[in-house]
């Protein structure tokens, strides 16, 4: 099993993560020349890394891709040319502060805007959070409680529309009760990106939970995105080599 992760800024990160993983799947650095001399790691290395690492994610010379440290927006329009794909659907795995592990959807900006979308991520998360361990059981949000109905009607379309994808992706509209959607269910839909992306930093970044990577599901290979503001890849790495397996 090979995983492949990207190497832009801050190579300690990526070679703290070789060092954690590294006994557990082989690892291969996609980085500049010289970017991770002097580290006790397999790396190949070109002046356009992300060309690199996805052209060997496609040819199958690696099982699985990480993202590590490389430009998102280089690395990302590689990915979504060699996939032939106009967008990106990732769900991520995050951890709250007391420990609790769920996945989380739609947490691009750009993503979930629709309801076939989220219909779709219903499908998707549930595939994964079985393969996980987790709950199958899927939660929808939606912007207020029942009892909200009337105050806003942007809220009360939220609402509708929650319904509906719950009904037709065989999920369970849990109004904005994110907080006790996660104590029963694997997976969480957003209302959109916009609001899942909220999600995933307040969480990880003010709320001392955790991400653990984001994979993409619309595509035919595996490869997990993460965030810069990462300590290290560790969990992503192991994720997407689980995913390999699978």
């Amino acid at each position: 099993m090979i995983v492949g992760i990207g190497v832009g800024s801050e190579p300690d990160k990526v070679a703290r993560t070789v060092e954690r993983a590294g006994s557990q799947v082989r690892i291969v650095c996609y980085c500049c020349p010289g970017a991770m001399a002097g580290f006790p790691v397999e790396s190949r290395e070109s002046e356009r890394p992300w060309e690199a690492f996805i052209a060997d994610l496609m040819e199958g010379r690696i099982d699985a891709a990480v993202r590590g440290t490389l430009p998102a927006n280089d690395t990302l329009k590689c990915l979504k040319k060699a996939c032939g794909v106009e967008h990106l659907e990732r769900i991520a795995l995050l951890e709250t502060a007391a420990g609790v592990r769920f996945l989380l959807a739609p947490v691009g900006v750009d993503e979930g805007w629709t309801i076939p979308e989220r219909i779709a991520l219903t499908t998707k998360a549930r595939a994964i959070a079985t393969a996980l361990g987790l709950s199958d059981r899927v939660a929808v949000l939606s912007g207020g409680r029942f009892g909200d109905v009337g105050r806003h009607r942007e809220v009360d379309r939220s609402m509708a529309d929650a319904e509906l994808v719950a009904r037709l992706g065989n999920a369970e509209h849990r109004e904005i009760l994110i907080e006790d959607a996660v104590k029963e269910c694997g997976a969480v839909i957003a209302p959109n990106g916009i609001a899942g992306n909220l999600i995933f930093r307040t969480l990880t970044f003010l709320g001392g939970g955790a991400g653990h990577g984001a994979p993409v599901v619309n595509i035919d290979r595996i490869f997990v995105d993460t965030s810069r503001a990462s300590p290290d890849y560790t969990s992503a790495v192991l994720l997407a080599a689980s995913m390999a397996k699978k």
